[in-house]
């Protein structure tokens, strides 16, 4: 048998355990960013992009077509950023609600009120929308924004979208707190603040409401709050509504509140139906993105998000399930929210299918149409997507 000389036997030994680290650091490394469930999922430990939108609206007298409009377009604005990627990763969005410039709201908090902080389970949005009502008003816009960069927890990342819209139709000047003060608050935070004046461009301008969006690093666009949202009926939206119906017996409450918020999924659902099946359609195209996401009370987003692992859910106890998976073996509960998980995919693919499909119709079907007036969602659009290029920020088409 052929010897090896100490030196070279030594040489080959320290390559190899220098080797045998690196690898093993490389294995660590990755781990750390991916891990593998026994059924195949994939849960990454990449942080995602962030865009976080809050929105104020002014609900005082004759507002109600701007709280209309919102409603309306909600899930459009949802669709258009659907499709955004920074650096080849999907972001998540954030959005929280709050109304200002009503009377039902104590003058001693400047008559602002929160409807729901940041979040990505966009049924709490749509739900506050639908709640709101007008009365009074005084429309302080600097105690507004204020109230909003103080609140709500914003992103430290200083690549992420942080920016707040502000609609309304007064001067914005007013109040017991200077909105250039606000403004500057906001800065320190990196937010931008984009201003919408629900009227007559050049009066917006008077009143103040372009200048505090230069200031602000924003956009300021006027629209008409009365214009009324026209939703196209396309041949695509009965199978839509079908499989959006479906697409919500996939869901798996858990926890206190998971049956009243998978009923809150519901309401969201009939309001929009009962507004238009079109709009029904856009909804269902939103839940079928990546965006629309609620591991506070469903077991399959928990599970995928991480909030709840394997283990986690093999202990909790019957009372905080759903009927089916009472005195279920800790196997069969595992077994059973991965069947509802890829029946989920299932249903959001063909749903996404004929989304697109109805997008082509509804385009050709308003080729001939005049071109309506800009609305609240080209203002939350067309501003997102021009801070988004300027933070690496690309949407496909």
């Amino acid at each position: 048998m052929k010897t090896i000389p100490l030196l070279k036997y030594l040489t080959i030994f320290n390559f190899s355990r220098h080797l045998f680290v690196v690898v093993a650091l490389a294995v660590l490394q990755l781990s750390s960013l991916q891990s593998v469930s026994a059924n195949g999922v994939v849960n990454q430990g990449v942080k995602a992009p962030k865009i976080q939108l809050a929105v104020i609206l002014d609900t005082s007298n004759s507002m109600e077509g701007l709280i209309d409009q919102t409603r309306n377009q909600l899930w459009q604005v949802v669709n258009q950023f659907s499709t955004a990627k920074q650096n080849g990763a999907t972001p998540v969005l954030e959005i929280a609600l709050f109304e200002y410039g009503n009377d039902n709201n104590p003058a001693s908090v400047g008559f602002v009120r929160m409807l729901n902080k940041f979040t990505r389970e966009l049924d709490q949005v749509s739900e506050g929308l639908f709640s709101l009502t007008t009365n009074g008003g005084s429309e302080y816009s600097g105690f507004a924004i204020k109230t909003v960069v103080n609140q709500l927890q914003w992103s430290r990342s200083n690549t992420d979208i942080k920016t707040i819209f502000i609609a309304g139709n007064e001067a914005f000047t007013q109040g017991p707190v200077n909105y250039q003060d606000a403004i500057r608050l906001a800065e320190q935070y990196g937010i931008s603040i984009n201003t919408i004046h629900a009227g007559d461009r050049e009066a917006g301008i008077a009143d103040g409401w372009q200048s505090a969006a230069l200031m602000a690093g924003g956009e300021y666009m006027s629209i008409d709050a009365n214009q009324q949202v026209v939703h196209i009926d396309a041949p695509q939206d009965k199978k839509i509504a079908e499989l959006n119906a479906q697409l919500n017996q996939t869901y798996v409450p858990y926890g206190s509140n998971g049956g009243k918020n998978a009923q809150r999924q519901m309401e969201q659902d009939a309001f929009s139906s009962e507004i238009s099946a079109g709009l029904l359609a856009k909804r269902a195209k939103s839940k079928s993105s990546s965006f629309y996401s609620n591991p506070s009370w469903d077991l399959v987003d928990a599970l995928k998000d991480g909030e709840v692992d394997e283990e986690t859910l093999t202990e909790i106890e019957d009372a905080a399930l759903p009927e089916p998976m009472k005195g279920l073996s800790p196997k069969q509960k595992i077994e059973y929210v991965y069947a509802k998980a890829k029946e989920r995919e299932v249903i959001k693919q063909e749903i996404s299918e004929l989304s697109r499909l109805r997008t082509s119709f509804v385009a050709e079907a308003k080729h001939d149409q005049v071109a309506a007036s800009p609305s609240i969602s080209d203002a939350l659009v067309n501003a997102v997507k021009k801070q988004a290029r300027e933070k690496n920020f690309i949407f496909e088409k």
